[in-house]
């Protein structure tokens, strides 16, 4: 039975990545009706919206989606469509695996790295409840604020103050926790460690600790064990290979799982997955790098790895294990790879988007017939 996925194309190098991962997967003999949308700059200059409806009712319809790369305006413009889609849908759940594949260049090449930072999205700074600075509303809330507090307060004015609000509560705590335990049993992980700065901020951050504690009684089978998030930085730098699991508020999750694919060889090779209950989007966790638009040259790894999550997330496991493998070789072996996968940036046997696809495409093929 086929499979209906929402192909969002995204824009600077997303159109190549998306071509490269469509391909990928359709070499695995899944067969999926690719529903093909436009998000991002490029669509908004034509329409005046980033994030079309036609966009957005076809996830609706397929709860299935695989996004390539779409940019995010720094300070200014409309605000991360990554964001709205995560909390219009519904899509609690952050799951970015940072993996070691033999042949990526990184100084912990010789750590096994396996990691799966679980981040909750939906709440936390990244809510987006904003103040700006000057205007009345935050005028009213510092004073709102000061009144209330009994021990800090906002000392400085609101012409120069802006404010953001963390908000933390327990059904958000409790379901993404439980789903990183559930994701643990599931796909045979040992520990959940818990990252959060309770010592400091004890009744948002204290509240998850509290929660996820709670929570962790109900997974006897599955250790579990929490970090201060400061104090997991430098631990993942020095033994990332003792860590399994991890489960944190929106911003911490953001913040070390950019840490962790640093670990693994950089975003270039970190897939992402965002979960609900009544849908996903897959995405690399990489930006849109508009400067390498239409050159064929970035690395299509991570939106491929994507697609990986999101096989298995259609229970085609198979075709899954298939892709990530045939991924795997082609980087171990290291002759039809993007330039940033080489020992030397410069070498000029480097290949391209689409030639990098091909050789996975191929390997597919490959291992197909060994297994026959």
């Amino acid at each position: 039975m086929a499979h209906e996925v929402t192909l969002i194309t995204g824009d600077g190098t997303g159109p190549e990545l998306a071509a490269a991962a469509r391909r990928c997967v359709d070499a695995t003999g899944v067969e999926i009706r690719w529903d093909v949308q436009e998000a991002g700059v490029d669509v908004m200059e034509r329409t005046g919206t980033p994030l079309p409806e036609a966009t957005m009712e076809s996830i609706r319809r397929t709860r299935c989606a695989l996004k390539a790369p779409i940019t995010t305006p720094v300070g200014t413009g409309f605000r991360s469509i990554n964001v709205y889609l995560r909390q219009e849908l519904g899509l609690y759940a952050c799951v970015r695996p940072c993996k070691y594949y033999p042949g990526v260049r990184t100084f912990f090449e010789r750590v096994p790295v396996d990691l799966v930072i679980i981040r909750e999205n939906t709440e936390d700074l990244y809510a987006g409840v904003e103040f700006e600075r000057g205007q009345p509303n935050t005028a009213e809330l510092i004073s709102t604020i000061n009144r209330l507090s009994t021990d800090r307060k906002v000392k400085t004015g609101a012409e120069e103050t802006g404010i953001s609000i963390k908000p933390i509560s327990i059904s958000g705590t409790e379901r993404i926790v439980r789903f990183a335990f559930r994701y643990a049993r599931e796909n045979n992980r040992k520990k959940v460690t818990a990252v959060h700065k309770a010592n400091i901020m004890k009744f948002t951050d204290g509240l998850f600790l509290d929660v996820a504690r709670r929570v962790a009684q109900e997974f006897p089978d599955i250790e579990f064990e929490d970090r201060i998030v400061d104090n997991m930085c430098m631990q993942l730098v020095q033994k990332p290979e003792l860590y399994d699991v991890l489960v944190l508020p929106n911003l911490y999750g953001d913040i070390i799982s950019d840490l962790a694919a640093g670990l693994v060889g950089g975003l270039g090779v970190a897939p992402g997955a965002n979960i609900g209950e009544n849908g996903a989007v897959f995405e690399a966790t990489h930006g849109s790098a508009p400067k390498y638009k239409g050159l064929n040259k970035v690395n299509p790894t991570a939106l491929i790895l994507s697609a990986v999550l999101m096989l298995r997330y259609l229970n085609e496991k198979e075709a899954a294990d298939l892709l990530e493998r045939a991924v795997a070789e082609v980087i171990r072996e290291g002759k039809y790879v993007t330039y940033d996968l080489k020992p030397d940036r410069n070498d000029p046997t480097a290949v391209g988007t689409q030639e990098m696809a091909d050789a996975i495409c191929r390997k597919i093929e490959e291992l197909r017939a060994a297994a026959t």
